[in-house]
């Protein structure tokens, strides 16, 4: 990671929360009310709760740093950002599914990226009201407390979240993993491996920089790591977006979960 402002990144950071929970309140009163709903390119859904909180969160970032880059899943790409140090890095609504199925895991994630790493990042869960907050060698908090990934090194009796098709894989049952709930956000089940609530969260190929930056940064400073399948960390703001197969996990973990995972999620 590059050498960092520390007192930038605070103040980035509480500029990050503030706008964060005025972002979850909003998606709040779209919550349960039915909001027009349609299908993007992709074919995954977006509704007008993520558009309303995409427009907030732009109008409280940009208008506080108006030098820094901007990339969020729903506004249109602006490739200045590639040309700018600092980029905002936002998903309105990590888990919109979640959210239009009345599920309580969608979050409001939030990251500032310097030179391709994450030096502050939120992702608040407002229907559980927790707020996970990260900066640069500041060490990650949950609602005020100090948080740490898991100590656990062996794979048998280790938590996994992800998709359904990868915790009920042949492998991964016979590996000793505990499968647990299906998490509909990554940022979320990202930030479940921050927080010790389990010790690995898997991902297929295809997430975005606005699924990951965030997240990446607080398991980071909670003693894990979020990586590829070769071990390396993600770099974010490049002109592609996308990301390959990641993982999730303690530092002490990360290589005996790959070595189970790998052939499930490649």
């Amino acid at each position: 990671m590059p050498e960092t402002d520390t007192h930038q990144d605070e103040a980035d950071l509480t500029l990050l929360e503030t706008a964060a929970r005025e972002a979850g309140a909003l998606a709040l009163t779209y919550f349960g009310r039915d909001p027009r709903t349609w299908l993007k390119g992709n074919k995954s859904p977006v509704s007008e709760a993520d558009l309303a909180v995409d427009t907030l969160l732009a109008s409280r970032l940009r208008e506080s740093r108006p030098e820094y880059g901007w990339l969020s899943e729903e506004t249109v790409d602006d490739k200045r950002r590639l040309d700018q140090d600092r980029v905002f890095i936002v998903d309105p609504i990590d888990g919109t599914r979640a959210f239009l199925a009345g599920g309580e895991e969608w979050t409001v994630s939030v990251a500032v990226v310097d030179r391709g790493r994450p030096v502050a990042g939120a992702v608040f869960c407002p229907r559980r009201d927790e707020m996970f907050l990260a900066r640069a060698k500041g060490g990650c908090r949950l609602n005020g407390e100090t948080i740490l990934v898991s100590k656990r090194a062996d794979v048998q009796g280790s938590r996994l979240t992800g998709p359904h098709s990868i915790v009920s894989a042949e492998a991964v049952r016979a590996s000793g993993f505990e499968p647990q709930e299906i998490l509909r956000s990554l940022a979320y089940r990202i930030a479940n491996v921050a927080c010790g609530r389990v010790e690995v969260a898997a991902a297929r190929g295809g997430p975005s920089d606005w699924d990951l930056a965030a997240a990446d940064l607080l398991v980071q400073e909670a003693g894990g790591k979020l990586s590829g399948l070769d071990g390396q960390s993600m770099i974010y703001n490049r002109e592609k977006t996308r990301h390959p197969a990641l993982i999730a996990a303690p530092a002490a973990l990360l290589e005996a979960a790959t070595a189970v995972l790998g052939d499930v999620i490649r």
